[in-house]
């Protein structure tokens, strides 16, 4: 079974005046299930989890509903103000859907760089735990330090990194991105997402984006790698054929079933 661990719908009117802007034509429309369903056949692909990219609860139902009503939809990362006073009751009547499997705070927008690490969490952390949640990580390279620190903190809160941690591949800084992922693999309950770097590549050739693949897969192992489009931002640079391909490609074929499909049922409980 190959999943897709992360891919997003959406409304524009529900975006007014957000992301994406207008310039960004290949992205800038609705996206919903049927506009997903002919890439997923194409491709092989079976399910998937769909992930918020709104800061608010309204969305995460509304990602709730559209999980009901499609069963290729097999788990949903949502949104909650986690720092919130009635975050433990948001996220336990949340939870209430078989289909909520996660949390994502939008790191990565968050101004202050060591927003997750911080004690006035831990109220939304234990309800994630006693609701069998995940934590998505939404970061890029400056929040690694203190998601090193969170992830260390919650031991038994199973964490994923999006995109790589987004790193900085048309610019280079290769060195250290990887070093900064080192710290972070070297705990047993994180992971992370094959997902979201080709849109981080520029104008450079995708194969480019070898050596990060590549040390992903060195740092984590096969066993705590996870596949995932990041469709439909993925249309900004490519097409969801050709990233499956290329992970395909590279990604040893003993490790298939792992990072295609099993981590992803294993991680979010699907």
């Amino acid at each position: 079974m190959v999943i897709d661990a992360h891919q997003h719908f959406w409304f524009l009117k529900d975006r007014e005046g957000g992301w994406p802007p207008p310039d960004l034509e290949a992205i800038h429309r609705d996206f919903l299930p049927a506009d997903l369903m002919p890439e997923i056949k194409a491709a092989g692909v079976t399910g998937t989890v769909l992930v918020q990219s709104l800061p608010s609860v309204e969305d995460t139902r509304f990602m709730l509903g559209l999980a009901e009503e499609n069963d290729f939809i097999l788990g949903v990362v949502g949104w909650v103000d986690m720092k919130a006073a009635d975050a433990p009751a948001v996220i336990a009547d949340l939870a209430k859907a078989k289909k909520l499997k996660g949390l994502r705070p939008m790191l990565q927008d968050i101004a202050d760089e060591n927003w997750i690490d911080d004690p006035t969490l831990e109220p939304a952390v234990e309800a994630m735990i006693a609701n069998h949640l995940v934590f998505d990580a939404l970061v890029l390279e400056p929040h690694l330090s203190a998601l090193h620190a969170f992830a260390r903190r919650h031991p038994s809160l199973p964490v994923v990194i999006d995109h790589g941690a987004k790193p900085r591949i048309a610019s280079g800084h290769f060195s250290d991105w990887r070093h900064a992922m080192l710290r972070l693999a070297e705990m047993d309950n994180v992971s992370c997402k094959l997902s979201g770097l080709l849109t981080e590549g520029g104008d450079q050739d995708p194969r480019a984006l070898r050596p990060y693949i590549e040390t992903i897969l060195d740092l984590f192992g096969a066993d705590r790698v996870i596949w995932g489009s990041d469709w439909p931002v993925v249309n900004l640079a490519g097409t969801y054929a050709a990233w499956i391909k290329q992970c395909r490609e590279i990604v040893p074929a003993t490790d298939h079933d792992a990072v295609f499909g099993g981590n992803a049922r294993r991680f979010y409980r699907l």
